[in-house]
């Protein structure tokens, strides 16, 4: 019998996706959220829609019919120390503003371990990476500071590979997988923790969801537990090629134009990051191949988060850009292309904060 577990994520826009998935499984959730999302999810439950290959159209699961649960509250109104696991799931950013902060230093002091399902890897987490400058990529941070309440033997990281959106339609507690794949996490140092790990995808690959006529449906989206720690930074790639380069001078692209309409710079700025993961001590085959990327962004009609937040006026978002660009210089790597990214991002950001004075 698989052991089941109480599950804190802060976050619940990308992390409802998990937390539905580990409710299915018979694990309790809660999620930290705003206010409106609270009274949402705490009334309606969450609703994600899921596409299942062979199927016409999408599936809807609703977290009030699953063995499990999923609830919400605010981040004054949970204790760390009460739950199993804590997943990160808020964009970096958001971990500046002073509740979350504070909610992220009891996280810390509550000596439970957490797991991060951030496009931007924490601080913390960089830091169990010996081969890199830990205070160089510092400025890469919003608040490095956040950060230094979390002990690095403690945290992992996990490649939030799935796609999903809130369609804007919809209410808050409604979301919308687009690209159904795997969150793929790197295994904590300690062996027990890591035995967590491996009991909740367990439980998630072995879970049907039944239909209202009865069928008995493997919903996609699982979590994979690997040995290496560098498997989900294979997520930078993608990023880098896709994510990012939305970004132009004057307006956001879909992922699919950024990567399709010059496959050949796509595939050299990919391999480039690939290329940095290894130097830093991945081996090639914790890296996707670029053709399976591609093949999945085909699919990804919409600017990604980043763009259309840098877009709205953010001052702040997630900086996996000049993350990556930073740790290339310390190993003597360069990319164009990520270097117009960069400055691209600069540029904007510096003009939002300007108007938001």
């Amino acid at each position: 019998m698989v052991n089941t577990y109480k599950v804190l994520f802060l976050g619940a826009s990308y992390g409802s996706l998990l937390a539905t998935k580990m409710a299915l499984a018979g694990h309790e959730t809660t999620m930290v959220c705003l206010p409106a999302e609270v009274e949402a999810f705490n009334r309606d439950g969450a609703i994600v829609r899921f596409p299942v290959r062979g199927r016409d159209g999408l599936v809807e699961v609703r977290s009030g019919d699953l063995p499990g649960s999923v609830t919400a509250a605010s981040p004054a109104d949970v204790d760390p120390a009460d739950f199993d696991l804590i997943c990160l799931a808020m964009q970096e950013p958001q971990y500046r503003f002073d509740d979350v902060k504070a909610l992220l230093k009891r996280v810390g002091a509550s000596g439970k371990p957490s797991m991060s399902i951030m496009n931007m890897a924490p601080l913390a987490y960089m830091r169990r990476i010996d081969s890199i400058d830990h205070r160089a990529i510092e400025q890469c941070y919003a608040d490095a500071d956040v950060w230094s309440s979390i002990d690095p033997s403690m945290i992992t990281l996990c490649s939030p590979d799935p796609q999903a959106f809130r369609p804007p339609e919809e209410p808050v507690n409604v979301l919308q997988v687009t690209l159904p794949t795997n969150f793929k996490a790197a295994r904590f140092e300690s062996d027990e923790h890591t035995a967590m790990l491996r009991d909740i995808q367990q439980s998630i690959e072995a879970v049907r969801y039944t239909t209202a006529d009865g069928e008995a449906l493997e919903l996609p989206v699982k979590l994979k537990v690997h040995e290496s720690k560098f498997v989900p930074l294979a997520k930078w790639s993608m990023l880098l090629t896709g994510n990012y380069r939305c970004i132009g001078e004057d307006d956001a692209r879909a992922i699919k134009d950024s990567v399709h309409t010059d496959l050949d710079a796509s595939r050299e700025v990919y391999a480039f990051v690939g290329k940095l993961c290894v130097a830093m001590g991945a081996n090639p085959a914790d890296m996707v191949p670029f053709e399976k990327y591609a093949n999945a962004a085909s699919g990804l009609l919409k600017p990604s988060s980043a763009a259309r937040a840098l877009y709205a006026g953010a001052p702040f978002i997630e900086r996996v850009d000049c993350l990556v660009r930073t740790i290339a210089q310390a190993y003597g790597m360069q990319s164009d292309s990520v270097d117009a990214t960069v400055k691209i991002v600069d540029k904007r950001l510096a003009s939002n904060r300007a108007a938001a004075k």
